[in-house]
């Protein structure tokens, strides 16, 4: 009997590490099998500050995937984030013995090796090499040269670097929570393949993924990766701003954001008032839901011009480089209000909120389908791409000795209004699935490496 493809994504954010368990079902799509979630506690910015307790977050979310799933997860496959990634554009070639002879996958890798070899400033490797367009004896905008005759073969190549340390810190947390390290990827790449269509990476699209302690960007324009960014901000110091300019505790701040909280300051009356309970039998406080809007909206503009700088950069004021599909945001800040009509506003572009649901089985969760979890799916999805047995039924796993995990104490806040609506959206989406590209080949047999380099490190370690 054939072993089931089970795959794992283990999303490690700044505010929350899920894991996610899922497998393609008989139409395709990706149907998930169990979630576990627990509160990150040792990861600031993306990058892990505190190996200890990341390591104990990551066990609970690992044991609380296998509890719901009844799964026993063996390896996953993790997003990589972090204010220490910046990409560089970069052209290469290789010159061919025998021009008669057809261009094949042994020549691009080549190319590849020779990308690798690239001088980084130290401390820092090379993520992701991504190929762009590729150049035949001077014909130029060949996006698949296998099978083609040549003796000169240039690409330009997106290239995705990042600091070393942090990405083996990761490596060493994966390790010693007990599972396996299967892969590597860029968070706003996975988040991409979750909430993106074909159609809009070859119209043009910026994709903007709003996370706890980081805002990630990715543009694609002709189907391929165009720019990646990732900027130090997020939802955090939205929390942050509330707490100071109200004089509150981070908690109530948070929910305060989550359940009143709007990105547009216009759309308040002023006679809104929130009471928040006071401390150690102190009076209520009554906080002004305009005055709210008006402390997330200025920090919400900083995060989105900084983002749109990026944008910029990368050109899309050319008429060649015009994104016609627009941004779409997706992360845990897209659930603002109003957040959308606001990037609209700043940055003139067409916006929709991104849902991981265009790869989902119809039955899943709604939870799940939530921009939240984008990155999560996005992992999956990935994990499947590699054709690994990424966890097995707990039936047929080995007894094992259950390491301990670390429960986080959960304080709350509450927080009294009248009455609080609520926005329930559903977007449905259908793709045509599409063979793999020889960028796509070629990134896979690249994490191979790289991954088995990180194995081969933490081996090494003392």
């Amino acid at each position: 009997m054939e072993k089931e493809k089970i795959a794992v994504g283990l999303d490690i954010g700044t505010t929350k590490i899920v894991a996610m368990i899922g497998k393609k079902n008989e139409y395709g799509k990706l149907e998930i099998l169990g979630l576990g979630k627990s509160k990150s506690l040792g990861v600031a910015r993306g990058v892990v500050n505190n190996i200890t307790q990341t390591i104990q977050s990551i066990q609970q979310a690992i044991q609380d995937a296998e509890n719901n799933s009844g799964f026993k997860i063996k390896d996953v496959v993790v997003g990589i984030a972090g204010q220490h990634i910046r990409s560089i554009q970069h052209t290469d070639y290789i010159s061919r013995h025998n021009p008669e002879e057809v261009i094949g996958e042994s020549d691009i890798q080549l190319l590849i090796d020779q990308v690798n070899k690239l001088a980084m400033l130290p401390g820092e490797e090379i993520i992701h090499v991504l190929p762009q367009e590729f150049k035949i004896d001077g014909q130029s905008e060949i996006k698949e040269p296998i099978g083609m005759y040549g003796g000169r073969l240039e690409a330009s190549f997106h290239v995705v670097v990042g600091q070393a340390a942090s990405i083996r810190n990761v490596g060493r947390c994966i390790q010693s929570s007990g599972i396996e390290l299967s892969g590597l990827t860029l968070e706003p790449l996975a988040s991409a393949d979750a909430v993106l269509s074909q159609e809009e990476k070859e119209a043009g699209v910026a994709l903007i993924d709003i996370g706890g302690g980081t805002t990630d960007l990715a543009i694609f324009k002709d189907g391929i990766i165009r720019h990646t960014a990732v900027i130090p901000f997020g939802g955090n110091v939205i929390t942050d701003d509330i707490k100071e300019g109200c004089s509150i505790i981070e908690k109530q701040a948070e929910l305060l954001k989550v359940k009143f909280g709007s990105a547009w300051p216009g759309e308040n009356r002023d006679n809104e008032i929130v009471s928040i309970p006071g401390l150690r039998g102190r009076e209520p406080k009554e906080i002004s839901l305009k005055n709210l809007s008006k402390i997330i909206n200025a920090r919400v503009v900083e995060i989105i011009e900084q983002v749109f700088t990026e944008v910029k950069a990368y050109g899309h004021e050319d008429p060649r480089k015009k994104l016609i599909a627009g941004i779409v945001l997706t992360g845990g800040g897209a659930q603002l209000k109003h957040i959308k009509q606001l990037v609209e506003y700043i940055t003139g572009m067409d916006t929709r909120i991104g849902y991981p649901n265009e790869h989902l089985a119809g039955n899943s969760d709604e939870e799940i389908s939530s921009p939240l979890y984008a990155t999560a799916v996005g992992l999956v999805m990935k994990s499947i791409e590699n054709k690994t047995h990424s966890a097995i039924r707990l039936d047929l796993a080995a007894p094992v000795k259950e390491q301990p995990v670390y429960r986080a104490p959960v304080a709350t806040a509450q927080i009294f209004v009248n009455e609080v609506p609520e926005i329930a959206v559903e977007e449905e989406y259908n793709i045509k699935e599409k063979q793999d590209s020889t960028a796509t080949r070629i990134q896979k047999n690249f994490f191979d490496r790289y991954v088995d380099r990180i194995k081969e490190f933490l081996d090494n370690a003392e």
